[in-house]
């Protein structure tokens, strides 16, 4: 049944995962944390570069927690959602292939920098997310929001394989050093981002509405959140579970963007988490896939269950682990959740709104989304300046899987997303 639900409007709306994971995957997990602890930040405390990491990711996220109303009500007028997309996708992505003219030492321009690029990426994704209503049948938004999630595993482990091979061999690139070979993916991700945006230009259409963004749109915005807010409230189901989701992604999100600087503090070699992080998307490619099918049969909480399962054994087992080998086998477990969980989160809750504000509710919906990016940050930052240790960081994430996992069981999943 699934194969009926892919057309040119939804493959080329998928795509658009495939072009922004290359800076969740190689930027956000990879490039970033590796280049501000040995070339940016070298020579500093590594706790010191753990907490600037952690409340620069913090920074990005509450900007966007603070712009999301007014980026919510334009996505809600017909018309401007993929304008808005194009424009917050060339700063993400020209403030990425920027980051590879940052000298030597220079971590607060580096930062700056980040900085933009982080919002670009994660304001973009607000407008993407809004279209799933446009281009897929509700039955089969399980399916295609978990094929986003699966290309964009594979075209992000695609460039990262070229960015290892860069890192391992930069003379036959034409680079005189591993610097250099950094710089380059740095300027890559820029491109390829954008060069694989253009099919959701062309092929993705956009529903039009009466509501018109005039010069009080900010006022309007505000307003549309405490009416958003009482709808909400009407809505037990959709309010219990933005609580219990908003409580788990802070812990998901955590893990993709501090995965790296935690193995660098257990002392593992760079290329070899790159490595890990690489067999662990191709891993993900697959299991994503299967999920989204899976979830036709068995319905979205059941797969998110197993995730926030595999989540919590996974802090336990961080906690004793002492090698690059257990340090491997658990990032692979780990991304082959990860794009579902985040996949099923997101056409569960499709299932639970109203059918008649589809783009109210995932405004909102975007909106807690970047609140749970700044719970999680905010954690480890704060546990990265009372403790040296680095394992402190798992002891602060397993309450939020597990707090977001009962309240999940509170929520009454509709037949119809099964």
């Amino acid at each position: 049944m699934s194969t009926s639900a892919l057309n040119r409007k939804t493959i080329a709306w998928a795509f658009y995962d495939w072009a922004n994971s290359s800076f969740a995957l190689s930027v956000l997990a990879v490039l970033f944390p590796l280049v501000l602890r040995n070339h940016w930040s070298a020579g500093d405390d590594a706790a010191d570069v753990t907490a600037r990491l952690a409340w620069i990711t913090f920074a990005a996220s509450a900007v966007v927690c603070v712009s999301a109303p007014l980026f919510g009500t334009i996505a809600d007028a017909g018309g401007y959602r993929k304008r808005f997309l194009l424009v917050l996708a060339l700063i993400g992505a020209g403030s990425t292939a920027a980051l590879g003219f940052v000298g030597a030492g220079n971590w607060q321009l580096a930062l700056g920098v980040y900085l933009f690029a982080s919002i670009g990426y994660y304001t973009s994704v607000v407008f993407y997310d809004s279209l799933l209503v446009d281009v897929a049948e509700p039955r089969y938004y399980s399916f295609v929001s978990t094929l986003g999630f699966s290309l964009g595993y594979l075209g992000g482990a695609i460039l990262l394989a070229l960015h290892l091979w860069m890192l391992r061999d930069p003379a036959r690139f034409g680079l005189d050093n591993t610097v250099d070979a950094f710089n380059m993916a740095f300027v890559s991700v820029g491109a390829w981002w954008l060069i694989f945006l253009i099919p959701l230009l062309f092929f993705v259409s956009e529903r039009h509405s009466a509501i018109e963004v005039s010069s009080g749109a900010v006022r309007a915005a505000y307003r549309e959140l405490r009416s958003t807010l009482r709808q909400v409230a009407k809505y037990r189901n959709v309010a219990v579970f933005l609580t219990g989701y908003w409580l788990y992604l802070g812990g998901v999100f955590t893990i993709i963007v501090m995965a790296v600087d935690y193995g660098k503090r257990l002392g593992f070699a760079d290329q070899d988490l790159v490595l890990a992080l690489l067999i662990t998307n191709f891993a993900g490619f697959p299991a994503t896939l299967l999920y989204g099918l899976a979830a036709q049969r068995f319905g979205p909480k059941s797969g998110i269950y197993f995730a926030l399962a595999v989540y919590v054994g996974a802090c336990i087992w961080g906690l004793v682990m002492t090698t690059f080998q257990e340090f491997l086998i658990m990032a692979i477990i780990i991304g082959c959740v990860q794009g579902g969980v985040q996949g099923l989160s997101r056409s569960l809750y499709a299932s639970l709104i109203p059918k008649d504000q589809p783009g109210e509710f995932f405004g909102f919906y975007n909106m807690t989304t970047k609140f749970a990016h700044v719970l999680g940050p905010a954690m480890v930052a704060i546990a990265a300046m009372l403790s040296d240790n680095p394992k402190w960081i798992l002891l602060t994430l397993m309450p939020l899987f597990l707090a977001g996992g009962f309240l999940l069981t509170r929520v009454r999943e509709p037949k119809a997303a099964r």
